[in-house]
């Protein structure tokens, strides 16, 4: 099982096939520009979604001219499958950061994963959510694209905090009643649920309970 999750790790990493033809050669300039529109989009996004958020206050909040967006992106979709792929690699690089800590326990790591980012909502004033959940609330009205995307990020997701769980079993911390991947996949279904019902209380409290309930579901009593 564990060597399976591995390859599912690897090939869910693996580089994407580049596109055909030449690329696009980007000045010093030219990149830290798009950085900065990338990130002001997942500012945005993980504040207030996709489909409320303009492309004017983003451009505003990073002083670049509207005309020049559309030299780094063709449209807002295409913007906005960019922010997704950023945050994407910036969330796994943070799971990543949690989850093969060796210092700490496996079933400890998700605890800790799951401590920084309750912190995180606090620290933002419970403002800022996770910007896949909040994609993910507006899927009926984003594309096939958008959609895929989001599953397939999900699945990113999931094949680590199963690897993490895989451990834990094996390290005689948890018990399973279902397999590795479900219980993966509940975790996931879960915690966006908590990240949502948190900021609509502004208190940590649904996080909290949803973290105890899920550990005691699997803890080795």
């Amino acid at each position: 099982m564990l060597n399976f999750i591995n390859e599912q790790y690897l090939i869910i990493n693996a580089p994407s096939k580049p596109r055909r033809g030449r690329p696009k050669k980007l000045s010093a300039d030219s990149f830290d520009t798009r950085e900065s529109l990338l990130r002001a989009g997942m500012l945005m996004l993980t504040e207030i979604g996709f489909s409320r958020s303009g492309i004017d206050p983003i451009l505003k909040s990073v002083g670049v001219p509207k005309g020049s967006f559309y030299h780094y992106f063709s449209s807002k979709e295409e913007f906005g499958l960019a922010v997704l792929q950023r945050y994407r690699c910036y969330f796994e690089a943070k799971l990543d950061c949690f989850l093969l800590d060796e210092a700490f326990s496996p079933l400890e790591r998700l605890q800790r994963f799951a401590k920084d980012a309750q912190d995180g909502i606090v620290r933002h004033n419970f403002k800022r959510g996770c910007l896949v959940g909040n994609l993910e609330q507006e899927s009926p009205n984003l594309s096939d694209v958008f959609r895929e995307q989001l599953q397939e990020t999900y699945q990113s997701w999931q094949i680590r905090v199963a690897a993490c769980l895989l451990l834990a079993l094996k390290a005689s911390e948890i018990t399973l009643h279902n397999s590795i991947e479900d219980t993966s996949q509940a975790f996931w279904i879960g915690w966006e649920g908590a990240v949502h019902r948190t900021r609509l209380m502004k208190d940590t409290q649904p996080l909290s309970l949803f973290l105890e309930f899920f550990i005691q579901a699997i803890k080795v009593k």
